[in-house]
């Protein structure tokens, strides 16, 4: 039975909400990526936040985790169609916080 939201905006919060699944989206939407680079380019989460959160991504069809098989651990990760879906909210996200560093005097480093 599929859950019930008050508001589409909670279904969206639900879905992507949470500050490190929104930016391992954010990163996702640039390209694939492996597992190490995802840790470099998210340096405040730990290795256990960001297994469990590539996981979460992935069992919510947002993400897709491809092992390479090689014998040198060689995953990597891309947005699926359903993560793609997406863009134009991470791109509002990004936008936002631009505009509001910009106000605010909020260093960003990707700025």
């Amino acid at each position: 039975m599929p859950k019930r939201y008050s508001c589409p905006v909670e279904l969206t919060v639900d879905v992507i909400g949470g500050r490190w699944r929104t930016v391992l989206l954010s990163h996702l939407e640039e390209g694939v990526h492996r597992y190490g680079e995802l840790r470099r380019l998210t340096p405040g989460i730990s290795e256990k936040m960001l297994s469990q959160r590539l996981r979460e991504l992935e069992a919510d069809g947002l993400i897709s985790r491809r092992d390479l098989g090689t014998a040198a651990p060689h995953v990597e990760y891309d947005l699926t169609d359903e993560g793609r879906t997406l863009a134009p909210v991470l791109q509002a996200l990004y936008d936002w916080g631009v505009a509001r560093a910009g106000r605010t005097g909020a260093e960003v480093e990707s700025l």
